[in-house]
């Protein structure tokens, strides 16, 4: 797989969809604050009880509102968020240009979305909480962290079989 440069310079995986454009590469002590900011993230979820399977059975349930006002939220925030960066130019804390790329409508999107959701309603589990219920001491959830990851490993071995 060859890499090539994409509109702003740098190098890329021409198979990634959202490369990372920045110039700035962090090392050592600086990945600290990933941690910390992943950390704080994960206290929020606890405490805002994202993370609890009975939360998650409830919304898909439609018995509660709870996990549709965190979601909402999450989306209204994303929006204003990436309208802020476009209309004033907000740069990286590095003060690199910020670069969203368009993205274009795929019906696999669809597909996988059906099947995520699928996933999350079963295992009472997605991603973002993942992480914060195994660190909660929810042992039984690396089951559902191990098939996130052939999940991920099937859909790029076979990427190029599956609906555009």
């Amino acid at each position: 797989m060859s890499n090539t440069t994409d509109k702003i310079g740098s190098i890329a995986d021409p198979n990634c969809v959202a490369p990372n454009s920045s110039q700035t590469k962090d090392k050592g002590l600086a990945l600290l604050k990933y941690v910390l900011i992943g950390t704080v993230f994960g206290i929020v979820f606890v405490k805002a009880e994202i993370i609890s399977w009975f939360r998650i059975q409830e919304m898909f349930r439609l018995q509660s509102f709870h996990m549709f006002g965190v979601i909402g939220s999450a989306i209204v925030t994303g929006i204003i968020s990436i309208q802020l960066i476009k209309r004033l130019n907000i740069k990286s804390i590095q003060g690199e240009a910020i670069v969203i790329p368009t993205k274009e409508f795929k019906k696999g999107q669809v597909i996988g979305g059906f099947i995520f959701g699928l996933g999350w309603a079963i295992t009472g589990a997605c991603p973002g909480p993942l992480f914060a219920q195994i660190g909660s001491g929810y042992t039984v959830v690396l089951v559902t962290l191990v098939a996130a990851l052939a999940g991920t490993w099937v859909y790029g071995k076979f990427e190029k079989y599956f609906p555009n």
